[in-house]
């Protein structure tokens, strides 16, 4: 456990619920239960790079009183099986469409794969689930894995798909320089770096372009 170092969040104990509780009915009673309740999970600054600032000792509580079970399935019997199961069927997919290549074949089945995962773990913010009073609602789903702990088993696991995903594109597209080009930048720039350390809770927005996050 010593290799694992946590990324800089509140690490509560056991007192931390009951805690909460006190300090949630006090607010309650000084402001009154009907106020609508203010989102301290904003970022630091408007600029085009920013940072997800941490949550305050209210959403703390909130995000340890429950299981979150929009980032906990990670970690069940069976959930690294479902990659290998999605990766066959693309190729599968793009198998049996007229004129793809084997070599095209291998490069749609890598890029799909890690653009379609970018999208869920690291664009989509927040839960479908209305447990915790929407205190991952500033979150990426990668960012709520493991409470945010570094180089955990599944972390190490995602880390690693998309790039034996992309040897193993670039061996079966026999190491065409285009198609070797086209899966070194999808898998650097959108497989492995939004995993990265230094990428947690970076938000990058192009204001007029885009608005996008890499985290």
């Amino acid at each position: 456990m010593s290799d694992y170092k946590p990324f800089p969040a509140y690490q509560g104990n056991s007192n931390v619920s009951a805690q909460g509780s006190r300090l949630r009915s006090s607010s309650q009673v000084s402001t009154g239960a009907s106020d609508p309740v203010k989102d301290h999970r904003r970022k630091r600054s408007s600029s085009i790079i920013s940072h997800v600032e941490q949550e305050t000792f209210e959403d703390d509580v909130d995000q340890q009183l429950l299981p979150n079970m929009n980032a906990s399935w990670v970690n069940q019997r069976g959930a690294w099986i479902i990659h290998i199961v999605v990766i066959v069927l693309l190729k599968m997919f793009y198998n049996i469409l007229p004129g793809i290549t084997a070599e095209w074949s291998w490069t749609l089945t890598n890029m799909t794969y890690i653009i379609g995962f970018y999208i869920m773990f690291h664009l989509v913010k927040g839960t479908p689930f209305e447990f915790n009073g929407g205190a991952f609602d500033n979150l990426t789903m990668w960012e709520q894995i493991d409470h945010e702990t570094l180089f955990t088993p599944s972390r190490k696991f995602l880390l690693a798909v998309p790039i034996a995903l992309f040897l193993v594109s670039t061996h079966y597209a026999h190491y065409d320089l285009n198609l070797f080009l086209w899966n070194l930048a999808v898998t650097i720039f959108v497989g492995v770096v939004p995993k990265l350390a230094w990428a947690h809770r970076l938000r990058i927005s192009i204001p007029g372009v885009m608005r996008a996050q890499i985290s």
